[in-house]
């Protein structure tokens, strides 16, 4: 019988995948607050962002080469940057109050995917 682990999809296997899943779902809660009147644009907006957070990690980890797969991380990592701005949007234009939970997980899936990208962009080097 296989370990149940090593049946997951190997986005499923990663912590930030995870953590930015959970993103969505905040991001989703947030925007429903919004007026009826963003409903096409930044309530969209917000929401496109926060899904192609673990849409391109996901992408990205089902890649053949490194290059390709750092690629999407970088995109990840720029929708992640997307999605902060438009939160900070909402606050400015009084659609929502700041969220101190919504900002650590959105520092924390960041620094997780830099230190992702860092990992395995690093040469690897054979043993002699």
């Amino acid at each position: 019988m296989e370990n149940r682990e090593s049946s997951k999809r190997p986005h499923a296997r990663l912590e930030v995948w995870r953590d930015s899943m959970d993103l969505v779902e905040m991001a989703y809660q947030l925007s429903a607050h919004f007026p009826d009147s963003e409903r096409f644009g930044l309530t969209a907006q917000l929401r496109r962002s926060a899904v192609s957070i673990p849409s391109n990690i996901a992408e990205g980890a089902a890649r053949r080469s490194t290059a390709e797969y750092l690629r999407f991380l970088s995109i990840a990592r720029g929708s992640l940057s997307e999605l902060d701005t438009q939160q900070q949007i909402a606050i400015r234009l009084g659609f929502v109050d700041a969220s101190p939970e919504l900002e650590a997980l959105i520092d924390r899936i960041f620094a997780k995917l830099t230190a992702l990208m860092n990992a395995i962009g690093k040469p690897q080097v054979e043993p002699a």
